[in-house]
């Protein structure tokens, strides 16, 4: 039997091609409906063309409370409430301290840390006894990378997030946990270092891993899909490392 047969899964962020778009995938896989969210009605519209039937795509944005009403509105509407969010949902800049704006910070920890504040706690009214919550965090939060203070500012407070809600919610039986990617080849990296700079950017980043690569979307799925599944039933507050090695080695 499927790991998470029968059960319903938000993805946010999903329509992306990279984290999000695998681990829908890698979910519906496992037995789940996906409804996935995004502000790229476009890229959704692909992921269900490519993922099927059982993903659900509604267009959104994370930082607006209305789109989210209207998310978990979907939800409830079918009637089997909610056993996995994937808050995966995310944005970087590239700014130093002499370059980074107030316009810079608002907009990433917007995104990062108040959207998915938002996602969590719209998500309360309908997840299910025993739900897993897992929070996309990053190894950029235990490095000091030039130019990424923000990004690994918001993830870090992402981190202790997840410690502080894992608490509070597991009277209810509900799991928050963790993952931190490390660099994961996606789209993403093409947006922030430009199509001319990526392929040296990837193999740079690539030759300082212990592995000696940087990872594919398919290998974070698969990590979501443990977390979300009761494979990982004794963890609550966990932070998984997903990196290649570059933390552990």
């Amino acid at each position: 039997m499927r790991r998470l047969e029968g059960k319903t899964a938000i993805v946010t962020g999903g329509g992306t091609q990279g984290i999000g778009r695998a681990a829908a995938a890698r979910l519906v896989s496992e037995g789940a409906h996906v409804f996935i969210v995004g502000r790229r009605r476009t890229e959704l519209e692909e992921a269900v063309r490519v993922i099927g039937p059982e993903v659900t795509a509604v267009p959104g944005d994370i930082t607006d409370p209305a789109d989210l009403d209207r998310l978990f509105e979907a939800v409830a509407a079918r009637g089997r409430g909610l056993d996995v969010l994937f808050a995966n949902a995310a944005t970087a800049s590239f700014a130093t301290i002499e370059t980074i704006t107030a316009q810079d910070l608002d907009q990433v920890f917007r995104v990062n840390v108040v959207g998915t504040v938002l996602t969590v706690q719209k998500a309360l009214p309908v997840l299910n006894e025993g739900a897993s919550v897992i929070v996309n965090a990053s190894t950029a939060a235990d490095h000091g990378a030039v130019g990424f203070g923000a990004y690994a500012a918001s993830k870090a407070a992402l981190r202790a997030l997840t410690r502080t809600w894992a608490n509070e919610l597991k009277g209810r039986g509900i799991r928050v946990n963790a993952i931190s990617p490390g660099p994961i080849d996606t789209s993403g990296i093409t947006e922030l270092v430009g199509e001319a700079n990526a392929a040296a950017h990837k193999a740079s980043e690539g030759a300082r891993i212990a592995i000696g690569r940087i990872g594919r979307p398919e290998e974070v799925a698969a990590a979501v899909a443990f977390l979300a599944s009761a494979d990982s039933s004794f963890m609550l507050g966990a932070n998984l490392y997903v990196d290649g090695g570059e933390n552990q080695i």
